[in-house]
């Protein structure tokens, strides 16, 4: 678009407010959604010692086990200088640990600990009532109708085509 172009008045701009309807609103929406979630849940994690980013990575331990330092990156969206700080963390914690691969002697897994299964589970006990007070504005039925829709969108029976 060249700056004597006139902009279409037919345009749906973006707001980030309630009722827009510009092709960004679901994205602004889920973006807001997920603002509100992560502070909750660092609210949760808090006492225990750990952030969003420490949970996730147990979070992959704990539903695959003992996972490379690259695949967990992929799993939680985080880059390999990310990932190599988390799981430093973690192991300063005594909540996972690296153990060499057969085969491959550059080749890390992650492990999570006793201690780490042990503070994993003290998380859901700890954010049960806070993701309570999240869905306390829903009506009978929507809390399980936003989780089947969003479960739906997050992980579609058919590849995306982009």
């Amino acid at each position: 678009m060249t700056a004597d172009a006139p902009l279409s008045s037919a345009a749906s701009r973006a707001t980030d407010r309630p009722g827009d309807t510009s092709p960004f609103a679901l994205g602004l929406l889920l973006r807001r959604a997920h603002w509100r979630v992560a502070g909750v849940m660092t609210e949760a994690l808090r006492p225990l010692g750990i952030e969003l980013r420490h949970f996730a990575v147990l979070l992959v331990l704990v539903d695959r086990g003992p996972t490379v330092q690259r695949d967990l990156g992929a799993a939680t969206g985080s880059d390999k200088a990310g990932v190599m700080r988390v799981v430093d963390d973690l192991e300063r914690m005594g909540l996972a640990v690296r153990k060499a691969v057969p085969g491959d002697r550059r080749v890390r897994a992650v492990e999570i600990t006793p201690r780490g299964v042990e503070l994993f589970d003290a998380a859901h006990a700890a954010a049960e009532p806070l993701a309570e007070r999240l869905v306390a504005n829903l009506e009978q039925g929507e809390r399980e109708q936003l989780t089947g829709l969003l479960t739906r969108f997050a992980h579609p029976t058919e590849p995306d085509k982009t």
